[in-house]
């Protein structure tokens, strides 16, 4: 079974967690989710002999994309994200940006994908699960053979992302995280804030998960 390595580092304004990972015999690297400082990030990656193959996407919160462009404008590597997330991606205001650091911060993604849908960057292959309910168009990476999830803001170690946002449905969060309760209890939950965890823990100590 193939062996990964992940680094995180914690960035932007809302201490976001931006993820990257790569296979220990592989030096591509695929990035989650990052939060701010695009040219430190390369430059990182770079010191460490690592080429960013693609960049991932949860959501699209300013906190989660901001450094996109830079990034993608440095590497060349293409952005993904759920297709029901278009609208927020491009929209300051649904985004948040405006409301939180009034500045304009958008991003178009070179890859809408599907619930379920499978790709594979870096030989690690992930697969999109739909999780509405922080926004619209939630989702999270699943890597089933590493048995680790990012989980983006749908999930928290004992602890949820906000429902109160554009886009947001409590409803909507609740059939997420029964759907996320679906994986392994070994599974390794990586959230967009805070500690990891996993779904064993999520089960007994989460109190929104039922």
């Amino acid at each position: 079974m193939a062996q990964y390595k992940i680094y995180n580092r914690i960035l932007g304004p809302i201490a976001t967690n931006c993820y990257m990972i790569h296979r220990e015999d592989s030096r591509e690297v695929v990035v989650i989710d990052p939060a701010d400082r695009g040219l430190e990030l390369q430059e990182e990656l770079s010191a460490r002999n690592l080429q960013v193959c693609g960049i991932l996407l949860t959501h699209g919160h300013f906190d989660h994309m901001a450094a996109c462009q830079a990034l993608q404008d440095a590497t060349g590597a293409k952005i993904y994200a759920y297709v029901g997330e278009e609208a927020l991606c491009k929209d300051p205001e649904l985004n948040l940006s405006l409301d939180f650091i009034g500045k304009n911060i958008t991003v178009t993604p070179d890859v809408y994908l599907e619930d379920g849908e499978e790709i594979t960057l870096g030989g690690i292959t992930f697969r999109t699960l739909f999780t509405p309910g922080h926004t619209s168009g939630s989702c999270c990476f699943y890597v089933e053979d590493a048995g680790l999830v990012f989980s983006g803001d749908t999930l928290f170690c004992e602890s949820i992302g906000r429902t109160d946002f554009p886009t947001s449905s409590m409803g909507q969060m609740q059939e997420s995280l029964k759907k996320l309760m679906e994986l392994p209890e070994s599974c390794t939950v990586y959230p967009g804030h805070g500690e990891a965890t996993d779904i064993g823990h999520e089960k007994k100590y989460n109190p929104f998960v039922s």
